[in-house]
């Protein structure tokens, strides 16, 4: 798939075109864009969208049954979501710091950070409407106060704007890579070099449009440091450091020099090869997280310590 344009991720009012690759010809275009884009969005949304004409092929609107051909140029306008009522809902968060401008969360692991199309619910934007009552709005009304993320099975800190003045800083901060982020991840393998760098382009996996691999086709230049902290038997305990931001960025560094995280459904090893998590999910924590206040001016530095399954995990790599 050659797409000409970046998959949006979040529901706004964009354009995103992509080029059929032969590959994907006869495969039905609703199937196409509900595997191709970035955010989460049903089959169902999508072939809404194109009865509604927000999809157009080769400058043609087309019907959800529409069946590829190689070489078909599709345009997709994401419309703006019709009016969303999301709920505050009372769900526990652990608050590391919070002030009138800004809000650190240690998320749990299976927490979804904002709702979706067809999934307004259950979500950190969710319970940060209950906790925090303002938010920004910059991202849209499905992503309020949402300034970056971090995958639902990850676990950790994550940072949200309660003013728009706070967004357009926090942004800016991760935009020119200011922004601290430490990550503790339990590995498989032994890793021999003491630390390292992966500096290797991230696009999308043609043969699964819903992961991300390692490739100079479409993709978008990825940096990730890592220093080891601790050897196991056939594991390693890394410490890894963002140098940009990509989606599934460590989960994808790490499987490119052989190295997967342990747990990742994705990424992972099959299942029976190797030690897992308790949990679902992949052994990864955002530890770390520090920037520059949006008001005044002061760094701020915060950690969070090790959730308990992966405390328990190192427990059984201790003691194995």
């Amino acid at each position: 798939m050659n797409i000409n344009q970046t998959s949006p991720d979040s529901v706004s009012n964009d354009t995103v075109e992509w080029t059929v690759d032969p590959q994907y010809a006869s495969e039905r275009i609703d199937k196409f864009i509900t595997e191709s884009l970035e955010i989460e969005v049903s089959r169902t949304q999508v072939q809404q969208w194109v009865k509604d004409g927000h999809v157009q092929v080769n400058g043609k609107l087309i019907k959800p049954n529409y069946k590829l051909s190689a070489n078909d140029v599709i345009a997709l306008n994401i419309p703006e979501p019709s009016s969303v009522e999301l709920a505050a809902e009372d769900i526990p968060l652990n608050v590391v710091y919070e002030d009138s401008d800004v809000i650190v969360v240690n998320k749990a692991r299976g927490l979804v950070v904002h709702p979706a199309p067809g999934h307004y619910s259950g979500t950190l934007v969710n319970a940060l409407m209950y906790h925090c009552k303002d938010l920004s709005g910059i991202n849209g009304e499905l992503r309020p106060g949402i300034v970056h993320r971090i995958d639902k099975d990850t676990s950790g800190l994550i940072m949200a704007a309660k003013n728009d003045k706070a967004h357009a800083s926090l942004a800016e901060q991760l935009k020119a890579h200011t922004v601290h982020r430490k990550y503790i991840a339990v590995v498989h393998g032994v890793i021999q070099h003491e630390n390292g760098t992966i500096d290797a382009p991230i696009g999308r996996d043609t043969q699964d449009r819903k992961m991300y691999t390692v490739t100079e086709r479409n993709s978008k230049h990825a940096v990730t440091h890592f220093v080891v902290l601790e050897r196991f038997a056939d594991n390693t305990l890394v410490e890894l450091k963002l140098e940009t931001g990509r989606t599934h960025q460590i989960r994808v560094h790490m499987k490119f020099i052989g190295h997967s995280l342990v747990g990742d459904p994705m990424y992972g090893r099959a299942r029976g090869k190797g030690i897992t998590m308790e949990t679902s999910g992949q052994a990864l924590h955002a530890a770390a997280l520090g920037f520059v206040h949006p008001r005044t001016g002061e760094t701020l530095q915060f950690e969070a310590p090790l959730p308990e399954d992966m405390e328990h995990l190192l427990h059984m790599l201790r003691t194995t």
